[in-house]
């Protein structure tokens, strides 16, 4: 299905190079205000395309991003050719994010979103302690670890897969909860769950052994407890070019050498 848009808005990061390419395509192509634009392209690396994306949930926006960064996983190839037909052809790829809510030690309740993943991470010498209920059935007691990760499958191949969780397809609709470095129990490997969870993650010990909690890129420190789910009612729509979609990323990624 064609993307139908009229305006179009270009949007770099800080780097030199991503601002030089801003500036020959705004000469080519005109360049709207950012709140009337329909199409936001976004110039950078992943960082970027993930701030952006943040900053266009709820918006109507179609988020196109061409790579002026290092590794681009998220980004279209730069080219200024043919751009208009680029994103009109492209595939549109609707992302639900998920609904990090926290308790720190000081009873502060923060909330916060993530398009890749939801993760804990002990912040001492200490291993982390956690007890995890899946939709407030308890399915770990006592998980000793140096964190724990909630990925959507748009994040799956981002620390998930550093952490040795599985990749899933794009349009899939399941989570991986992965471990960090687990302790106890060894054998546990970590889990696949239906988008429609609630995860609830009470910290045990956590004077003794600190847990911070990261949405992307927004971290809450010395956190007691995390309750995570798909914020259904909440999304942002990504364009990828029609011959190499996200969807064919993310498959080719199961079988890179």
């Amino acid at each position: 299905m064609a993307i139908n848009f009229r305006t179009i808005s270009f949007t770099a990061s800080q780097s030199p190079d991503a601002e030089a390419a801003r500036l020959e395509l705004v000469s080519i192509y005109g360049d709207a205000p950012l709140e009337e634009a329909e199409v936001i392209v976004a110039l950078g690396g992943d960082g970027f395309m993930l701030q952006t994306l943040h900053q266009a949930m709820n918006s109507g926006k179609h988020i196109y991003g061409m790579n002026k960064g290092s590794v681009g996983f998220l980004m279209n190839r730069y080219s200024t050719e043919g751009l208009i037909d680029r994103i009109a052809a492209a595939t549109e790829n609707i992302i639900h994010p998920l609904e990090m809510k926290t308790t720190d030690a000081y009873g502060n309740k923060h909330t916060a979103l993530a398009i890749n993943e939801v993760s804990l991470l002990r912040q001492s010498y200490q291993a982390a302690k956690l007890k995890v209920d899946i939709d407030g059935r308890t399915r770990l007691d006592e998980l000793i670890c140096d964190g724990l990760l909630l990925a959507t499958p748009a994040g799956s191949t981002a620390y998930n897969l550093s952490a040795h969780g599985p990749i899933l397809p794009l349009d899939t609709p399941l989570l991986a909860l992965t471990p960090v470095s687990a302790f106890r129990p060894r054998r546990w490997r970590g889990a696949l769950l239906p988008e429609r969870v609630i995860v609830d993650i009470q910290i045990l010990e956590p004077e003794k052994r600190p847990v911070n909690a990261v949405a992307d890129h927004q971290e809450v420190k010395s956190v007691e407890h995390v309750r995570i789910r798909q914020a259904h009612d909440t999304s942002v729509s990504i364009l990828s070019d029609s011959d190499y979609s996200w969807s064919d990323r993310i498959l080719s990624e199961q079988f890179s050498p």
